[in-house]
């Protein structure tokens, strides 16, 4: 048995999160400033429905709607990934067991 595999996994994650949150406040920044510029109101059709919103606004909204669209996928890729690393410990954990005996 290698005791490698029994040491948690080194990860630096704080440098990612601190990157990706400078990469969301320039993105935050770039779309507050577009919706500033682009406060003409725009009629909208969707399906049956017709309303008149900023352009800005309506960027906005379809941002967000994206990015929950993304969380959403990432969520269920994560419960998938955390769902196969339970069931390779329990048979790492048999495998152990079995061996040892």
């Amino acid at each position: 048995m290698d005791p490698a595999l029994d040491k948690p996994a080194k990860r630096g994650v704080s440098g990612t999160v601190w990157a990706a949150l400078i990469l969301g406040v320039v993105v935050l920044i770039l779309l507050l400033v577009f919706i500033i510029q682009n406060n003409v109101s725009t009629r909208f059709e969707y399906m049956a429905w017709e309303f008149s919103l900023p352009l800005g606004v309506a960027m906005l909204f379809s941002a967000i709607a994206g990015a929950l669209i993304m969380a959403l996928v990432g969520s269920v890729r994560i419960f998938t990934l955390g769902h196969r690393l339970r069931k390779l410990e329990k048979e790492r954990q048999r495998i152990r067991t079995a061996v040892s005996d």
